[in-house]
């Protein structure tokens, strides 16, 4: 290769990579994240430039200042939004610009601010933005000083007006911000729409619609020149075009075919970069990519939804923001870490419930393959909470819809638009003409995704769905009435937006399990388990809120009928608030699939033996009872015949399923020792499972998700913390209190354990485990080095991990 030429590979591997995670950004955009000054408090002086924030906490974003405090049983925020503290905090920073940025445009971009944002440049007022979960840009460019000059920006949160929310919010700049500089012509802000109306496996025609802000005083004759790479770097299609960009805004569209297209799918979501750059006077004063996915997909009556032509069931979860002890200051890798966990499951698809997400975690969804359900709003103008988003609809809910899809669109991921949750107005007129208007509002900016609502009365006289400007029926709960679907709503396609609300809690169970509950309602568990101080559900897969249905029960219809295109399952995670069915001092949910602390529930692997090939032989409960004690053994299972359980190498019989069982069920009394499960497939074994009784705690074990981690000052490792008996085996009730220490080129960013009524603070130096398990978040420092994390407690031998930061 000639020298020039490796050259040139070299500056393109540069772009290409630098913008492997980005959906649409311009090239000259900057982390502005780090240094900022925090004062939590009213301080109204803090807008002017000449304030003296130097006695106020530097931190780096994103910041949530809520998961800081203490859990409260009077908090306004209520336990469903947590008990956690809101109220009004001031951020500051000050930074200098070059005197070669002086020509330029310079804008500030918010991913999400909550709540109720205020920001001010060198004390000029830029303007306030009261929804929480919005991305915005404010253009900075008229107030900026350069070269030695201090800028100053300034921002008000206030999240004092509680209860806002029916779930934890957090408080703060909780999501990145960034600082953008353009020429005076550029790709505007979300300027970039790639769409793919033709594709076949031979070829796929690609349209991309650009918008071009000329900011100068004059007409400027540019060229617009885009090039699209396929997922390894190489060029598939190019184009150049002319165009006159006139002042403010000009469109263009440039028309590509890919042949032999990598089509983006769940196991292979195959990923496509357009750059385009805008070339005035001979140079290049822009460059802009735009990540995008080649697929094709639909709905269809009878047979639910097919992805680039074949049946796919969607089975996804919903999933609030919140990052368990992180509060809800997003972290790529902790929504990674989430997401890994789920496709481990088998799950492919995320509902955004409800609310437009972090940037990220859509990246992710892109990424790794999931089936996203973009949702905009949880209340219209109808209150659900007191100071929620209704005293803001009229004057804000059409940019915050636009603003939605404009900064979405691009993502393969995203195959649904949901226009609201459990909407109050189903039950007047006033929804049939504001769904009307949403759906108008998303049609004008995005035709190629069906829009939907998630209706917890789907019935045809839900004023909703009686709009008829729905593409899709969206169905929370009622899974008696699935099968019935079809009649009720005739010529319908069906998504289930939100099904299941099973309750469990990691690692407890009560006996017998065979029976179903639905709670909270009044009736001798709740009572007995409020008198008693006993805050736990069973784990066993029995349980659910009245309005819902356990996940076997769910899941045995959502198979069973071709039209019913999936379902987003609440919840996947464990969330701070709501903590159904029970009041204080209960602070975080028990719907989840997974606990708050990232720990599966059992259940997990009963979705892992239904949708995934992996073979699976799962048996609970643990094997530490009193002795007698009759106790139901639970196995999922798959790619076998059969299971036969032994208790300290006795038979105790094979079972099989019968029907639609999801499972095998022995009741036996309780013996120490052990527990063997072994499946088998035409009489050869498939898989062993053996659960020990255990002993005594003796021992700390530490396992961390990742040992090697980047110098970034933003990259994690979990640290599993698990109690165990001398022989190693997990001790199924330890509560034990463990003191952490760490050394080294990182810091703990939170603790946890899972348990939904733990009122240990989350940033902390120690934790107790709960039934067996905790966990240490560590974050890495922006230096390379190892990190060392030592645990202790009374009576117990230590343990030490090593982390090493690069």
């Amino acid at each position: 290769m000639k020298a020039g030429n490796k050259i040139a590979v070299l500056i393109f591997l540069l772009i290409f990579f630098s913008f492997k995670n980005i959906n649409a950004q311009s090239a000259n955009t900057e982390n502005f994240d780090s240094n900022w000054k925090f004062y939590l408090g009213d301080s109204p002086d803090a807008k002017n430039e000449t304030f003296n924030d130097a006695s106020w906490r530097t931190l780096n974003l994103p910041h949530d200042w809520s998961i800081e405090g203490s859990f409260d049983e009077h908090s306004p925020a209520t336990t469903g939004g947590g008990a956690l503290t809101g109220g009004i905090g001031w951020y500051r920073k000050t930074f200098t610009l070059p005197a070669s940025s002086k020509d330029k445009n310079i804008f500030i971009d918010f991913d999400g601010v909550y709540l109720n944002s205020e920001v001010w440049i060198n004390g000029h007022y830029l303007g306030i933005r009261p929804y929480g979960f919005s991305s915005f840009r404010y253009d900075l460019t008229p107030y900026l000083k350069y070269g030695n000059e201090k800028n100053v920006i300034v921002v008000k949160v206030d999240n004092s007006q509680q209860p806002n929310s029916r779930w934890y919010s957090g408080s703060g700049i909780y999501r990145n911000v960034w600082l953008v500089t353009t020429d005076k012509v550029f790709v505007d802000h979300w300027g970039t729409f790639i769409t793919t109306p033709k594709v076949s496996d031979q070829s796929a025609k690609i349209n991309l619609q650009l918008k071009i802000n000329n900011t100068s005083a004059d007409q400027k004759n540019i060229s617009v020149s885009t090039i699209i790479y396929n997922k390894d770097g190489k060029e598939v299609a190019s184009k150049t075009s002319p165009l006159s960009a006139a002042k403010n805004i000009s469109e263009a569209t440039q028309i590509f075919t890919v042949n032999n297209p990598g089509l983006w799918s769940i196991e292979q979501p195959y990923l496509y970069k357009a750059i385009t750059k805008i070339i005035a006077d001979g140079k290049t004063v822009d460059s802009y990519t735009t990540t995008f996915g080649i697929r094709y997909f639909e709905f269809d009556i009878n047979k639910g939804f097919l992805l680039n032509g074949k049946h796919v069931k969607i089975n996804g979860v919903c999933d609030h923001h919140d990052l368990g002890c992180l509060g809800s200051a997003i972290n790529k890798r902790a929504l990674e870490r989430q997401l890994e966990i789920l496709k481990a499951m088998g799950c492919n698809g995320i509902r955004t419930s409800h609310n437009p997400p972090a940037p990220e975690l859509l990246e992710l969804c892109d990424k790794m393959g999931f089936i996203v359900m973009d949702e905009a709003f949880d209340m219209w103008k109808k209150q659900k909470n007191p100071y929620d988003y209704h005293l803001h609809w009229d004057e804000w809910h059409k940019k915050d819809l636009e603003d939605l899809i404009l900064r979405d669109r691009n993502h393969p991921s995203v195959f649904i638009w949901s226009i609201g949750n459990e909407i109050i107005e189903q039950g007047d007129s006033a929804g049939t003409s504001i769904a009307k208007e949403l759906v108008g509002i998303i049609k004008n900016l995005d035709t190629t995704r069906p829009v939907t609502s998630a209706l917890n009365n789907p019935n045809p006289n839900n004023f909703i769905y009686k709009s008829g400007a729905l593409d899709l029926v969206g169905y929370n709960y009622d899974h008696r009435s699935f099968g019935n679907f079809p009649q009720r709503f005739p010529g319908k396609k069906f998504i289930g937006t939100e099904t299941v609300s099973a309750l469990e809690t990691r690692g407890h169970y009560d006996m017998p399990s065979d029976s179903i509950r639905r709670w909270p309602v009044a009736d001798d568990y709740v009572t007995k388990a409020v008198m008693n101080n006993d805050f736990t559900v069973s784990a066993y897969d029995n349980i659910s809120a009245p309005w819902g249905s356990t996940h076997e029960e769910t899941w045995k219809q959502i198979k069973k009928y071709d039209f019913l295109s999936g379902q987003y399952i609440w919840t996947g995670f464990d969330y701070i608030g709501e903590p159904t069915p029970y009041e204080w001092p209960a602070r975080s949910s028990y719907f989840g699939i997974i606990d708050l602390a990232g720990f599966p529930k059992d259940v997990y692997y009963m979705y892992q033996s239904e949708w995934t090939n992996k073979t699976v032989l799962y048996i609970f409960p643990h094997w530490n009872w009193k002795p007698g004690k009759i106790v139901d053994v639970w196995a999922y299972y798959n790619n076998a015949d059969e299971v036969e359980l032994f208790l300290n190498n006795k038979s105790l019989g094979i079972k099989k399923k019968n029907g639609d069982d999801l499972h095998v069920m022995w009741r036996i009394p309780f013996v120490p020792g052990t527990l063997k499960a072994v499946s088998r497939k035409n009489g050869n074994v498939v898989l062993i499972k053996e659960i020990k009784t255990a002993g005594a705690p003796a021992k700390i074990i530490l396992t961390a998700d990742r040992k090697n981690i980047k110098a970034d000052g933003k990259d994690l490792s979990f640290v599993t913390v698990k109690i165990a008996d001398a022989e190693g085996n997990t001790v199924p009730d330890a509560d034990n209190d463990i003191r952490f220490k760490i050394s080294g080129e990182g810091f703990i960013a939170g603790v946890d354990n899972g348990n939904e009524t733990s009122m240990e603070m989350f940033k902390a130096d120690h934790h107790k485990t709960f039934n067996g398990l905790g966990l240490a978040v560590i974050q890495s420092k922006e230096k390379a080095g190892i990190i060392y994390l030592t645990a202790t407690s009374a009576g117990l031998q230590s343990a030490t991990v090593e982390i090493v930061v690069k």
